[in-house]
């Protein structure tokens, strides 16, 4: 089975990190991680698709588990891809300067904390960003990927008559002949 979960997993994870890296559209993963769920769910629908038997909740886990892997490493190249096209997207110490400079009413406190915060991630790289997000991206999408794979073995496998748990063909037996009345 094992060869057959790599492509639905590859096209799933695909969708993962293109739409949740892309600037507008990854706003849809603010509503309980949408497009990682959807995207496990549609790992487990390809799978369905691709198999004449009804998948099983394992199928639907591991093609789930594979699309969030791979739905992570595909869109860091993604999102880096958008950081360099659109200035100032996906980088926490220009948000955090934009907060500055409209805080008007911002306590002294706060304020401060905004600058030490904003000064330690311009120190800090580029690359420990990348990885910082590299790291929860996985944790997330394996997670919620391997929910929508569940979620996706169950609403998508096929109709109880080819599934493993139907029951068997022919009903319960017939009841036994009533005698003659007695004379």
């Amino acid at each position: 089975m094992s060869g057959s979960l790599l492509q639905p997993a590859l096209l799933a994870g695909l969708v993962i990190g293109v739409l949740s890296a892309l600037p507008v559209v990854s706003a849809g993963n603010c509503c309980c991680c949408m497009w990682v769920v959807g995207g496990g769910a549609l790992g487990a629908w390809l799978l369905q698709q691709n198999t004449p038997r009804a998948i099983t909740m394992t199928d639907g886990l591991l093609v789930g588990v594979l699309a969030g892997v791979i739905g992570t490493v595909v869109s860091i190249p993604v999102s880096l891809l958008a950081q360099a096209v659109i200035p100032g997207y996906g980088d926490p110490s220009a948000i955090i300067e934009r907060m500055l400079e409209r805080a008007g009413s911002m306590p002294p406190e706060f304020r401060d904390a905004l600058e030490r915060v904003s000064e330690s991630t311009r120190s800090a790289g580029g690359v420990l960003t990348v990885l910082v997000m590299f790291v929860l991206s996985l944790v997330i999408n394996l997670v919620f990927a391997t929910l929508g794979g569940l979620l996706g073995a169950v609403f998508f496998r096929k109709g109880p008559e080819t599934a493993d748990w139907a029951p068997p063909a022919g009903g319960p037996p017939p009841p036994p002949p009533i005698p003659p009345p007695a004379t």
